[in-house]
């Protein structure tokens, strides 16, 4: 017998001897961090409401308790029983019934209301049926990436629970050193913005902290071929902060290159990724570069994906557990926070932060029981690095607009998909609602709308009283009227553009490609027309340059058969440029972040941004806060224990 089945079977006897004896226990196994307990009894445990919760403060793990198969009622028989107990004005779109694990998984448009007060209506519906319920929201705006993963995750329960239980038993295995260190490797990302990644190994285990690309220069990737990374089958779990690109478009080649292992991520990361990274692969072809991996490794990334929310302690490995926090940058970013050992030591990844309140979320969290070091991003490290602040911004904004829907103009605002585009989606709304500015059509081209889709189906990620407004549907900011998705390709920009006074979101932030540049062709040579830049623009990006001043743009046009002729555009609209939107903390943030810790940590490794940047930042922390920070280069091994 394996330790970790002689494990089981003391856990097994401990639930037994914890549990009323009307209650029988048929089995428990591991199922990634969870602890899974099968009883033939399951209407008897949910009628004990404290009595799971009793059991994982006792065992220190998360529990999940399921019906064995062979007492479950007919689905059929359950379904009617389950919508008597479930309210109507929960919206329930779909029941899904699976044998194998006894889990009916409920779609709804208000889960709030399955869930009941204190998981109230779901113990009544396993009182009822038997049946172990599991509540997802139905997406308020349809979106084919959540239905997408949602369908696949479901073709591929089977195996999926393989990989769960094979996880399960690699973070219960028995420790098998009795050195104590922790170390931290730069493999990407340091004096640099881009390519993201980091391994934090301890004598039992190796964890990967992101993996991503670096923006505007193809091929530099992260240093996965050096020692502490290889070989990529032996890690033990990767981590992922956020979707951008820069930290998550290569985990899919990992998969290549033969790991196996989990991702830990929260959900709406998971789901962005896939978004993000199956477009990469597109604007790659498009490009006329060779992917680096093909779709199915997007598949299998989403495959091996555990998605964990703010706040739940998790163990990843026998000495480390991981909890996520909001970091206020995009959907579903997370502070990520390692603790190692019993009280050994404590890591906290930053990914990237955005420390005050958005209109779309939360300032990022920095309260922690203990962190000895912290890895802090330092995009706008920089000493003069201050932002403007976002009420003055909005402000800038809705004069632009303002003036040039006088003049009988077009407002174009080259947006990152996700993130700055929801944000400057909410201050157009409220300007409309209050009446700052005239009612507009707003159009979204690119990947804009599908992104909000995708908002709009974890609003508990979002900021307190924007997800109030959510839960409400005729309040839902996002489903304003305005809003258009533009559907019908060059056609319908034609009409757009043959129309009167709008707003144009488009795709790309930097313009280097996407629907931003038949906008650039219908609406540029017209002097009443605007641009607005409210993101930053890379060095070297057309975006960068138009924003420089140039009026001279090349375009390269398509033709049907995919042959190109290369022409210039004369661009007569009025360029404007509105800081303040960045997903990003400035200097001011960033010191405030680490200034309102407590405890404040020992050490800071000062990492993505340019060698400035990490160089100003780490040097401000030492001289106000007199702690030890480093402004590491790529490849560097700091020993921390």
């Amino acid at each position: 017998m394996s330790n970790v089945e002689r494990q089981l079977e003391d856990i097994k006897e401990q639930i037994e001897s914890e549990v009323p004896s009307d209650i029988s226990i048929s089995d428990v196994t591991y199922e990634g961090p969870k602890l899974v307990v099968y009883t033939r009894d399951p209407k008897t445990f949910a009628e004990n409401g404290d009595l799971v919760r009793r059991l994982a403060s006792k065992l220190r793990k998360r529990i999940t308790v399921r019906p064995d198969p062979d007492v479950l009622s007919h689905p059929q028989e359950a379904e009617e029983k389950i919508m008597n107990v479930i309210p109507e004005e929960a919206g329930v779109t779909d029941l899904d019934f699976h044998v194998d694990t006894g889990e009916v998984v409920i779609e709804a448009a208000k889960p709030g209301m399955v869930i009941g007060r204190h998981g109230s209506t779901l113990r009544e519906i396993t009182q009822q049926v038997g049946w172990t319920p599991e509540v997802v929201r139905t997406p308020p705006i349809e979106s084919s990436t959540v239905s997408n993963v949602r369908n696949f995750l479901k073709q591929e329960r089977e195996e999926r629970r393989e990989i769960l239980e094979r996880v399960g038993r690699q973070i219960h295995r028995q420790e098998m050193s009795d050195d104590e260190w922790v170390r931290i490797t730069t493999l990407g990302c340091c004096r640099e913005v881009g390519r993201a990644s980091f391994i934090l190994s301890t004598p039992e285990t190796r964890v990967l902290i992101d993996c991503g690309d670096k923006p505007g220069a193809e091929g530099e990737v992260p240093y996965l071929h050096v020692p502490e990374a290889t070989p990529l089958n032996s890690l033990d779990a990767v981590v992922l902060t956020h979707a951008h690109l820069d930290h998550s478009a290569l985990i899919p080649l990992l998969f290549k290159y033969g790991y196996d292992g989990p991702i830990y991520c929260t959900e709406p990361t998971r789901d962005l990724m896939g978004l993000l990274t199956l477009d990469y692969l597109d604007v790659a072809a498009k490009e006329g570069r060779t992917p680096p991996y093909e779709s199915e490794m997007v598949r299998e990334a989403i495959k091996h994906t555990i998605p964990l929310e703010y706040g739940d302690v998790t163990d990843i490995a026998p000495d480390i557990k991981l909890t996520f926090h909001n970091a206020g940058h995009i959907l579903g970013s997370a502070v990520s926070h390692f603790h190692i050992g019993d009280g050994l030591y404590n890591v906290a990844f930053s990914g990237d932060i955005h420390y005050t309140d958005t209109r779309l979320f939360n300032g990022a969290v920095n309260e922690f029981p203990r962190v000895e070091t912290l890895v802090m991003e330092s995009t706008y490290g920089g000493r003069n690095d201050y932002q403007t602040d976002q009420a003055d911004s909005e402000d800038k904004l809705i004069e632009v607009i303002k003036e040039t829907a006088e003049d009988g103009g077009k407002v174009v605002i080259p947006a990152f998909a996700v993130g700055r585009s929801q944000e400057i989606m909410l201050v157009l709304e409220e300007a409309m609602r209050n009446g700052d500015i005239p009612e507009m059509p707003v159009h979204l081209d690119g990947m804009i709308w599908e992104a909000t889709a995708i908002h709009t189906t974890y609003p508990e990620y979002l900021r307190d009283d924007l997800r109030d407004r959510i839960f409400h549907d005729d309040e839902n900011p996002f489903l304003a009227e305005q809003f258009n998705h533009i559907d019908g390709g060059e056609e319908e920009r034609q009409e757009v553009a043959d129309g009167g006074p709008c707003v144009i979101l488009s795709t790309s932030g930097m313009v280097t490609g996407g629907p931003i540049m038949s906008w650039l062709r219908h609406l540029g040579g017209d002097e009443r027309n605007t641009m607005v830049f409210v993101g930053y623009q890379a060095q070297g990006t057309l975006g960068r340059r138009i924003q420089s001043g140039w009026d001279e743009i090349p375009m390269n046009e398509r033709g049907r058969n995919g042959g190109g002729r290369g022409s210039t555009l004369k661009l007569k609209m009025d360029v404007e440029t509105v800081d303040g939107f960045s997903g990003h903390a400035d200097r001011n943030g960033l010191m405030n972040f680490v200034r309102t810790m407590n405890p404040r940590p020992e050490k800071v490794l000062c990492v993505h941004g340019d060698e400035s940047s990490t160089r100003d930042l780490s040097s401000g922390l030492y001289h106000e806060f007199n702690m030890r920070t480093f402004a590491p280069k790529n490849l560097e091994t700091f020993r921390f224990k």
